[in-house]
């Protein structure tokens, strides 16, 4: 009996091939709806930690999408002819630290720490005027009070003169607290002789105690914050003179106020001796 030969096996469906493209599309769809909503503080980290520099301008992209909600908000999203469509988005932008001085806020900050310089200027009539120097820069003010204002050679007791020069200088920040970021205040000593330096230890200790004991008595009048107030000390190593002479060593006998405007970038300490001391201030 002769064998029937088998039927050739068909070639593979279109419907299969048409079924995996959907099923692709399907999850390419799924995809990207994965991704439609991005998690704000979780995209900033991974920015920062790639490329610390865009994360400003990573945070500006993320604050301009739309957020859950805004769909929900009545009238047309089309916008009218003839409008400045820049100014509009710089409008949507409420972080006043994006644009600064832009809010009234920020406005009154920058009045308030602006007119310290002039108040301050009140200081030295309660001594020589010698004796306590202020300037001024771009987002900070910065007081000198030279040698025995506050205290009395190799002693951190505060002086009854001392006590009232803060006394008055806390009545003036007072109703300017809120545009100040921070005061530090900064206690030096100076060599004792030209050819020899200090002993070590007595020179860190008076000069740290200068600056604390003029910190807490600041702290006392609660004018400001006790976390915004900052001691530091440097002992006779920040000197703005020689210690050649007499005269030298009284100028780097000194309590700094170094005071930070609201908002401002803080330098580091050494630009902020470059612009008030110029040349002599040495390491």
């Amino acid at each position: 009996m002769k064998k029937r030969n088998k039927a050739p096996e068909e070639g593979a469906s279109w419907m299969d091939t048409y079924g995996d493209m959907v099923t692709l599309l399907l999850c390419f769809f799924v995809l990207l709806y994965s991704i439609s909503s991005v998690d704000q503080v979780k995209w900033e980290n991974l920015v920062k930690s790639l490329n610390p520099d865009a994360a400003k301008e990573v945070s500006q992209l993320v604050t301009t999408e739309n957020q859950p909600g805004d769909d929900d908000v009545p009238g047309s999203t089309d916008l009218p002819k003839d409008t400045d469509r820049d100014a509009i988005y710089e409008d949507d932008l409420s972080d006043p630290q994006d644009f600064a001085g832009s809010s009234p806020e920020q406005q009154q900050i920058d009045e308030q720490f602006d007119s310290l310089y002039e108040q301050l200027q009140q200081l030295k009539e309660l001594a020589e005027e010698s004796e306590v120097e202020i300037a001024q820069g771009d987002g900070y003010t910065f007081i000198t009070f030279r040698d025995k204002v506050f205290f009395d050679g190799d002693d951190w007791v505060m002086r009854e003169d001392g006590k009232k020069m803060i006394d008055v200088f806390a009545k003036i920040i007072k109703p300017c607290a809120k545009s100040i970021e921070q005061i530090q205040i900064i206690g030096h000593t100076s060599q004792g002789r030209p050819d020899k330096k200090n002993n070590i230890n007595t020179d860190r200790e008076l000069s740290a105690m200068r600056s604390a004991v003029v910190t807490a008595y600041l702290q006392k009048k609660k004018v400001i914050a006790a976390d915004r107030l900052y001691s530091s000390a440097f002992g006779q190593h920040r000197p703005i003179a020689s210690f050649d002479t007499p005269e030298d060593r009284a100028k780097n006998r000194r309590v700094e106020l170094l005071i930070t405007k609201t908002g401002n970038v803080s330098n580091q300490l050494d630009k902020y001796y470059k612009q008030v001391y110029g040349d002599n201030a040495t390491e």
